[in-house]
């Protein structure tokens, strides 16, 4: 009986330390906001689920301290000694790394020895975890359970991988049954009750302070989900063969283009996916394009610092765009080209720092636009013809005067690079996407920001509107794409998909980029109440899941948790959410029945 009292005890208290540990990383999280590391391997940022991830295994750590202080057992020692000696490597190799933490103010690095620290923590957190498991009869050393999450944990892109991990230790069946077992699961779930009312964003209000804009009261919306949904995929088109970065849809949406990494700009037909023309003649990869308001004409901006011109009826090229004597349209790559409304000028903002303005139709040098201190990412002009937005990397928006050419106005409330930037129809908003993970929109006579929108993890790279200015598309450099309430900053819908996005001029297709070099075409849809499995996620399996037919097995399983975590009715409230996730496992399912065939196949 004393054993069993023992055990019970040991239970008790080990998901106790572990779910402290939760609260505690949503507490962090929301004190300081979006998190991330940065060191030689680049930058990834931590979001709230990975924070609350590092404080559960602080408390596993915590409690991994408590059963060796109270045991005194030397095993303890040995999993510290695991962790400081895989720190210490891990160090070595992807060199000096710091925490970032953008909302306080906060910056500084992580050497070696601060590193070894964060090993033995991780060390004694798997000898906690073991000890827990231990006692359950499950049999898992501390240098197994170590192992297990060293090697998530260095998959920096797919960190998201090793949450979901921990997530599924903390909830799944092996605790649940204990926790069940011994009549806790009453008070488990009142503390993943807590961790959810802890993680539902809330609105906040500051004021503007910069000199350069005016005073204004700002509210960050909430992030809520309006079933039902409606847009589904379609058509997946192949024909490039590196990434899609830029995409221009037809001001008579019959048809579109797209620039890419392997240097073509395509031409296709919007109504049936069909390829129709490829333009070459970059030497580098495809930044940008843009169709003229005639429909007659394609321009493309590259990595080869020239901005070239195709006609779209006779196939022939025009000419290359060139700055007074230079081989070059720009010093740096052509991040963005923009037509004015009557297509009487081009801009283009380039890594040069400078926005240029050309004629139309001689494609001959204008003027230069400067102010901006860091790269021009993206460039656009106001329907009414009377402001140009440019975005940069220097965390600002510029907006100019094209009777003058004057700088007007500077923007500068994102915390990171400006990324992408779009104006209304009806030229009155400008709505701006950040590397910070936030949009944001403005009012583009007085330079008051109007609304924040947060839901994005990971940063914003396009941002497309619809004609009637209702609805907002924005993508990530995660693999998502969102679709939002411009009037009330509702969150409506969120696909898998890639940037870019753009809305076709009906708004009733929305074309975005996908893996591999594909692009996706979405239709609107009114309801969802009748929709079979494939017209919500139809295709092969590969197409379902967004990856490659040939990718390696842990690739498409990496696809495959991220969409069951999106779509998952836990997390996805929205009314087809349940037969999404069915979709994603259906097709998980048959990329491991080809995948055991292909196995016996090699056997025989």
């Amino acid at each position: 009986m004393t054993d069993i009292n023992l055990v019970t005890q040991n239970f008790k208290t080990g998901a106790a330390f572990i779910a402290g540990g939760s609260i505690t990383g949503v507490g962090v999280s929301a004190t300081v906001g979006g998190m991330g590391l940065a060191g030689g391997f680049g930058a990834v940022g931590l979001g709230t689920v990975p924070v609350v991830g590092i404080g559960a295994v602080g408390g596993a750590a915590a409690y991994g301290a408590f059963k060796a202080i109270a045991k005194g057992d030397a095993a303890a020692f040995g999993a510290m000694g695991i962790g400081v000696v895989g720190a210490a490597g891990f160090s070595s190799v992807v060199g000096g790394m710091g925490l970032v933490a953008p909302k306080i103010g906060l910056a500084f690095g992580i050497g070696t020895v601060p590193m070894v620290g964060v090993g033995a923590v991780a060390g004694i957190a798997a000898y906690g975890i073991a000890k827990l498991l231990d006692e359950s009869e499950i049999r898992e050393t501390s240098a197994q359970v170590l192992e297990r999450m060293e090697e998530k944990v260095l998959q920096m892109d797919y960190y998201a991988a090793a949450v979901m991990e921990l997530e599924a230790f903390l909830s799944g069946e092996h605790l649940n049954q204990k926790f069940a077992a011994l009549e806790v699961e009453d008070e488990f779930q009142v503390l993943k009750a807590e961790l959810k009312q802890k993680l539902e964003p809330n609105c906040e209000k500051f004021v503007n302070s910069e000199a350069s804009t005016p005073k204004s009261e700002t509210k960050i919306v909430p992030v809520k989900i309006q079933p039902p949904e409606n847009w589904k995929c379609v058509h997946t088109l192949k024909g490039h063969l590196a990434a899609v970065n830029a995409i221009a849809i037809s001001p008579d949406g019959n048809i579109f283009t797209t620039g890419s990494d392997d240097r073509q700009v395509h031409l296709w037909n919007l109504t049936t996916g069909k390829w129709l023309y490829t333009f070459s003649g970059q030497a580098e990869a495809v930044l940008s394009v843009a169709i003229s308001p005639d429909g007659q004409k394609i321009i493309s901006g590259s990595v080869d610092r020239k901005i070239s011109s195709w006609q779209i009826v006779t196939k022939k090229f025009l000419q290359t765009y060139f700055y007074l004597n230079s081989p070059y349209s720009h010093n740096g790559f052509i991040h963005s080209v923009a037509f004015s409304p009557d297509g009487k000028y081009v801009v283009s903002g380039s890594g040069d720092k400078t926005i240029r303005i050309w004629g139309g139709y001689t494609g001959t040098v204008k003027c230069t636009l400067n102010g901006h201190s860091d790269a021009v990412l993206s460039v656009t002009v106001s329907s009414d013809g009377k402001t140009i937005a440019s975005a940069s990397a220097d965390k600002t928006i510029r907006l100019w005067d094209v009777n003058t050419w004057k700088q007007r106005c500077i923007l500068s409330k994102h915390l990171g690079a400006v990324n992408t930037v779009v104006i209304s129809p009806d030229s009155q908003t400008l709505i701006s996407g950040s590397t910070d993970t936030t949009i944001k929109l403005w009012n583009l006579n007085t330079g008051e920001l109007l609304l924040t929108l947060t839901g994005h993890s990971t940063a914003v790279l396009s941002v497309s509107i619809t004609t009637d200015g209702n609805t907002l598309a924005s993508s990530s450099s995660d693999g998502i794409i969102k679709i939002w309430n411009v009037q009330t900053g509702e969150l409506i819908q969120t696909l898998s998909g890639r940037s870019p996005v753009a809305f076709s001029p009906d708004g009733k297709t929305l074309l975005s980029g996908g893996n591999n070099g594909t692009t996706k075409i979405w239709h609107q849809t009114q309801s969802f109440h009748n929709l079979t499995l494939d017209t919500i996620l139809s295709g092969q399996w590969w197409e379902v899941l967004g990856i490659d037919r040939h990718a390696h097995p842990k690739d498409v399983k990496l696809a495959y948790r991220r969409l069951a975590r999106l779509y998952h009715p836990d997390v996805n409230p929205s009314g087809s959410a349940k037969a999404s996730t069915q979709a994603v496992n259906q097709a998980y399912q048959k990329f491991q029945e080809q995948l055991n065939a292909d196995k016996w196949s090699k056997l025989h």
